[in-house]
């Protein structure tokens, strides 16, 4: 995550390469790396291909559906979550991100592990969780009713969406702030403090404008993250584009209403992208090295220390701790009921496999964009590299119908096979492996490369030998993000899924529909679990730059 959220910190290297006059590109180069980009922007740009086409089949009704007051209230309504969860995931991780790396708060890297661990919770797990503990029949309800307390409030809607989605997407901001935070030269700060300011000034006026990169682009992702979720508005009640958009599709017969709200959500993503840009467009923050070279001054908390123990632990409590409890209670209770996991290797084996193999598509295609960009860079090597972003702005159900469409019609030996939800899972999560390779290519100096090249090695030689052992472990954590972003993913697995395919992901949301939460417990279990192994490689390789 750190790869894909905070390049900021290597734009020194970027701006060296991209000095580099790029000679003409020879047959080896057409072949292997514009054809290859060229191929995965089309593919990227499938998607938006099939909304434009479906919504223009749309008749004059189309407009009233539209226009009218519904859709613009749900607009309201998915823009207002997006900004009130990106809002409290920043003010959570920033927070966080500070503590765990420049002050002496005690259990330092405990805190580090694991309070990025709730991005393997999937949404709609952390809000079945919710519902199953807070809500009017839920956990504390059943251990209040012999004191006389028979149903709790409501927590569906606004308010329990906000919690949900903030306690499963702040890590996205917490992986990018820590990262740039490492890699910071400290020596500003220790200038500020030299002139006697104290903590607090030197981190407002030094530490948070050097952040605000990083902190920008996470804040991006929760608010993408947002928009395109399925799961837990659907299980909270909270009507967003992404869950009128799969109503629609399952109670129409006819694509181009869906398709029309898609390009809706599509134009409001892409507006927030463009804003995005711009804006990063305009600063300009530069290191002299791809880290920093020495470690930072921890700062004393002093009498702050306990505050801020309890506000690490507090967040994990609620994040990890009550809902991997919860999850273990509603496993025991259901066991101890007589209740039978039925087929949980089977649908296990199906998640490991269809997310082992998009992590290697992914990869794969994610490996030409970068290059292309940072080795080849041009206003057409910029665009593609731009373009493989626009697929995380579209939420899953757009994704599957566009396959679907082009399943039915130009590829109907594809339709409902494992390449066809592989090849949704790569477009989805593309963005995560383009940012890891490409920051781990942009540390690595043209001149080695070269430096082979003059010695009479050819291009597919020099990648092989010289650049791919460099750029390793960005493909790692490109490939653990889409490995572990694939497990979760839902509303594509429903619709693309072979027939009898079932995953982890589609037997939570199943046995969830229908209120057995025990059923869950285990599946969700095994996602954590799973989930947690790629998680633990991205900790280990920051601690390690530590």
């Amino acid at each position: 995550m750190a790869e894909l959220v905070s390049s900021k910190s290597t734009q020194n290297l970027e701006q060296g390469v991209r000095k580099r006059r790029a000679p003409l590109p020879r047959l080896g180069t057409l072949l292997g790396l514009w054809l290859p980009g060229l191929l995965v922007a089309g593919g990227v740009l499938l998607p938006i291909a099939y909304l434009v086409l479906r919504a223009s089949q749309a008749d004059s009704a189309i407009w009233d559906l539209l226009l009218r007051t519904r859709t613009l209230e749900i607009t309201l309504r998915t823009l207002w979550l997006a900004f009130s969860v990106t809002l409290a995931s920043v003010a959570i991780a920033v927070p966080i991100a500070w503590l765990t790396t420049r002050s002496d708060i005690p259990y330092r890297r405990l805190w580090a592990v694991l309070t990025p661990l709730p991005l393997v919770i999937p949404s709609f797990v952390g809000a079945y969780l919710f519902i199953s503990t807070l809500g009017p029949r839920g956990l504390i309800q059943s251990w209040l009713e012999p004191l006389g307390v028979m149903r709790l409030p409501p927590v569906y809607g606004y308010p329990g969406a906000v919690f949900v989605l903030t306690m499963m997407s702040y890590p996205f901001v917490l992986l990018s702030a820590r990262a740039a935070l490492q890699r910071m030269d400290p020596a500003l700060e220790e200038a500020a403090r030299s002139l006697g300011r104290g903590p607090w000034r030197t981190f407002w006026s030094v530490t948070l404008p050097q952040m605000r990169p990083a902190v920008a682009a996470g804040a991006l992702l929760v608010a993408l993250y947002v928009l395109r979720d399925f799961g837990a508005v659907s299980i909270m009640r909270y009507d967003t584009f992404t869950r009128a958009i799969y109503i629609q599709y399952q109670n129409s017969f006819d694509r181009s209403t869906a398709a029309a709200l898609a390009l809706v959500l599509v134009a409001i993503t892409l507006l927030i992208l463009l804003v995005e840009v711009r804006t990063r467009g305009r600063a300009r923050y530069y290191s002299s090295t791809a880290k920093s070279s020495r470690p930072p001054t921890i700062v004393a908390l002093g009498r702050w220390r306990w505050p801020a123990l309890i506000f690490c632990a507090s967040i994990v409590m609620a994040a990890l701790v009550l809902p991997t409890g919860n999850l273990l209670y509603w496993l025991v209770r259901g066991l101890g009921a007589g209740e039978q996991v039925n087929d949980l290797w089977l649908s296990a084996q199906n998640s490991i496999t269809g997310s082992a193999l998009a992590a290697l598509g992914a990869v794969v295609a994610a490996l030409p964009v970068a290059i292309l960009d940072v080795r080849h860079p041009g206003k057409i090597s910029h665009l593609l590299e731009r373009i493989s972003y626009v697929a995380f702005a579209l939420p899953g159900v757009v994704i599957a119908l566009a396959l679907v469409f082009f399943g039915t019609n130009f590829a109907l030996f594809l339709y409902q096979t494992l390449p066809m939800l592989v090849f949704a899972y790569v477009l989805l999560f593309l963005p995560e492996a383009v940012g890891a390779v490409r920051t781990s290519l942009l540390q690595v100096h043209p001149s080695m490369e070269e430096a082979a090249r003059s010695l009479g090695h050819k291009p597919f030689s020099v990648f092989r030998r010289i650049t791919l052992p460099l750029v390793r472990p960005g493909i790692g954590a490109g490939a653990a993000l889409v490995f572990l972003t694939a497990m979760k993913e839902l509303p594509a697995t429903l619709i693309l899924a072979p027939y009898g395919f079932k995953t982890l992901a589609t037997g939570v949301w199943s046995a969830v529909s229908e209120a057995f939460f025990a059923q869950a417990a285990a599946p969700a279990l095994l996602i954590i679990l799973v989930s947690s192994i790629p998680l633990a490689f991205i900790l280990l390789r920051e601690n390690k730059q530590e």
